[in-house]
């Protein structure tokens, strides 16, 4: 008989927030509004407190100061808040080696097979929390299910600062109630698709004969519905690997300047090409992409999204090669318009065996490699912005991002 699972989801209650919170006395009781907070900037996070005033993630900064005149608004450290993330990644793998980070603030954590050493799953909940409140005095808050959807909706509806456990005998009537969005897979046009159908709840799906199901939403809806009994069986992986690396930004104001766009490129690629060799790994593919100036719809999607990529011959970690390839790409856009948005990314990561491709390689790739090395050598030291090509104001955030990004150790400080 197999065991049941254990899935634990930590979530930390408005990470970058807090963590402003706890290193300044004079924000705490007050609204505080992380992210970009130039003309175009995006909240990265909220206070509960500023939250109370209808702030939250991914609105455009201008819209959170009028409604909130009299919060912080904090640009924040996005090198303070992955060396944080870090340190509390130390505490959750104190209690199993399964962890899988989904962003800087939250993961899974399988527990199964674990409750003869550490006890019943709940005490062991109990305990990661008042670690990472007593060590980083931060609050998480902590879901437990048999499977992982379920444990992260339990982290979700037990904000702030709470833990949640759902047995399993309990997983459906936890679920039938809920609206049909929290369903992994839904976002908004699955959702006003699901409810056309009459689907408003997840047990409005799960009740449904498959038949019916099959016939109105085809595979798609049985899919949904096996969810929503909560007959998910995807596993914590701890040891994904990257499939892409990639840095973007949205400029301050539309840029059709082409020497501000090559200068963003440069920027972007270096970064990139860092991360690629701090993991030892090289990619064979650069894609270029951008967001352009003209509105054709209401949102933050309501932007023309333009993306061009192209295949190396051998794989690259240098970010001269990867600016260069990049560059070539915007030469063939023939743009004509200004751009919002540019960012640079890579695919086609293959481990990098160094002491073959030195050999391998002319005398001047072998230089470009010693000099990256040197540079490599800088930034451990110093951080990542003690040697920057270009200008890194041309890169600059609207917002900080929860992302994990591989390779990364500490990024640049917003405006």
């Amino acid at each position: 008989m197999s065991r049941p699972r254990v899935i634990l989801h930590a979530d930390m209650d408005a990470f970058y927030a807090s963590i402003e919170q706890r290193d300044d006395p004079s924000l705490r009781g007050r609204p505080v509004i992380v992210g970009g907070t130039g003309g175009r900037g995006v909240v990265s996070a909220a206070s509960y407190e500023a939250r109370a005033f209808g702030v939250h993630s991914a609105m455009p900064t201008a819209q959170a100061r009028k409604l909130c005149p009299h919060g912080a608004f904090v640009a924040g450290s996005m090198r303070r808040y992955v060396d944080e993330s870090r340190r509390i990644f130390e505490i959750f793998a104190r209690f199993t080696p399964a962890v899988q980070g989904l962003s800087l603030d939250e993961a899974f954590l399988d527990l199964t097979g674990t409750e003869r050493l550490l006890g019943p799953a709940r005490d062991t909940a109990a305990r990661l929390r008042a670690a990472v409140r007593a060590e980083r005095g931060l609050a998480v808050s902590v879901g437990i299910a048999p499977v992982k959807l379920v444990a992260k909706i339990a982290s979700d509806v037990s904000k702030p600062d709470g833990l949640v456990e759902v047995k399993a005998e309990d997983v459906r009537e936890f679920l039938a109630p809920l609206p049909v969005r929290r369903l992994w897979g839904v976002g908004p046009v699955a959702e006003q698709r699901l409810l056309q159908q009459g689907f408003a709840t997840i047990g409005d799906l799960v009740r449904t004969d498959p038949e019916r199901l099959r016939r109105l939403l085809g595979p798609w809806g049985l899919s949904l519905a096996r969810l929503g009994r909560g007959q998910d069986l995807s596993e914590v992986e701890p040891y994904r690997e990257a499939v892409s690396y990639s840095e973007e930004n949205t400029f301050a104001g539309d840029v059709s300047d082409r020497r501000v766009l090559e200068s963003a490129i440069g920027t972007h690629a270096d970064s990139v090409a860092r991360r690629l060799r701090r993991d030892g790994v090289a990619a064979r593919t650069i894609v270029l992409k951008l967001k352009l100036a003209r509105r054709v719809a209401a949102g933050p999607r309501g932007f023309p999204l333009w993306t061009r990529r192209v295949t190396l011959s051998e794989p690259c970690d240098d970010g001269d090669a990867i600016a260069r390839a990049a560059r070539e790409l915007l030469d063939r856009a023939g743009l004509t318009e200004p751009v919002r948005l540019l960012g640079v990314g890579v695919t086609g990561i293959a481990a990098r065996d160094s002491q073959l491709a030195l050999f391998e390689k002319p005398r001047a790739a072998q230089r470009r490699d010693r000099l990256n090395r040197a540079l490599d050598q800088i930034a451990e030291r110093f951080g990542d912005d003690a040697v920057v090509r270009g200008q890194p104001e041309h890169a600059e955030r609207a917002g900080l991002s929860m992302q994990i990004k591989r390779g990364e150790r500490g990024g640049r400080e917003p405006s």
